[in-house]
């Protein structure tokens, strides 16, 4: 079989985006060249990959397992070359952290203080947002790499996620609101009240509220402060709720009635396609146990 990592590309761009002509504006080549491209995949697999009766072309049923390798070919091409790319450079002079602004500040604290001994002629920038920034953000390029919480949020493909915990979400609200004298409301009585929900900076989040009287705000820490005076109740991460600004303040309730899954994983992304250097090899073995 002959094959090309341009025939596969072509391939899987004209899957994702659902033409070869759309294919070809993204990848800047004609649309005959496309289309040529992946006829020779054809022929070197020996089979049809698109159905081409209908307007646009359908994936044959072989096309859908080999759009799943082809995908699987393409990333593992995007570490190899990232990973030749380290080879033969130095040591990071900038780096560039996003941060989830819920991340448990005492840990990375700690991690950025042995960062500075470590590396002491590093420029480290770190910046703060909510979950969805920090994909974003890493996946234009914004940033290096992301420490983030991610549950149901579809994750860009250039990205990798490496997972370095698990939180529980608790359920709060302030001890003046109705719902502090009900230590474990049903999802019933919960819709009855203003949830205040998590939001990335448009105002758009990927995790539905569950209740349709709903806020978005794009920091726990200000739906904390919101919950705090009796605004609505809120889901946030439990070290959040527990911190010791909060504690004393908030009345945390029973999250038994609640089916939708509470516990939220976090992790860090970076761009696969993206070199590593030696300061990013130490950073990623140090989370590891960061959260220990």
């Amino acid at each position: 079989m002959n094959w090309t990592i341009d025939e596969l590309n072509a391939f899987v761009n004209s899957v994702k985006l659902g033409s070869f002509s759309a294919a070809a504006r993204k990848m800047g080549k004609a649309q005959s060249r496309i289309s040529t491209a992946i006829s020779n995949l054809e022929a070197g697999l020996g089979f049809e990959l698109f159905d081409r009766s209908a307007r646009l072309p359908v994936l044959t049923s072989l096309g859908e397992e080999m759009f799943i390798e082809a995908q699987s070919v393409l990333a593992q091409c995007q570490r190899l070359n990232a990973r030749a790319m380290t080879v033969t450079s130095g040591e990071e002079i900038t780096l560039t952290v996003a941060m989830d602004e819920a991340v448990p500040v005492t840990a990375f604290e700690a991690l950025f203080q042995r960062i500075s001994t470590q590396f002491p002629l590093l420029k480290l920038t770190i910046i703060n947002g909510s979950q969805e920034d920090i994909a974003a953000w890493v996946d234009a390029g914004r940033a290096d790499i992301g420490i983030m919480f991610h549950s149901n949020t579809l994750l860009p493909d250039s990205l990798d996620f490496m997972s370095i915990g698990q939180f529980k979400q608790s359920l709060v609200v302030a001890p003046s609101h109705p719902l502090a004298s009900t230590p474990a409301p049903t999802l019933e009585l919960l819709m009855q009240y203003r949830q205040l929900a998590i939001c990335d900076i448009t105002g758009q989040s990927q995790t539905p509220p569950l209740s349709a009287n709903y806020w978005y705000i794009d920091s726990y820490y200000y739906i904390v402060a919101l919950v705090l005076q009796g605004v609505g109740w809120a889901l946030v991460p439990e070290h959040v709720a527990k911190s010791e600004w909060y504690i004393d303040d908030l009345c945390e309730l029973s999250t038994e009635y609640i089916t939708e899954p509470l516990l939220v994983e976090m992790g860090v992304v970076n761009r696969r396609d993206k070199q590593i250097g030696p300061i990013m090899h130490w950073l990623f073995d140090e989370l590891h146990s960061v959260l220990q």
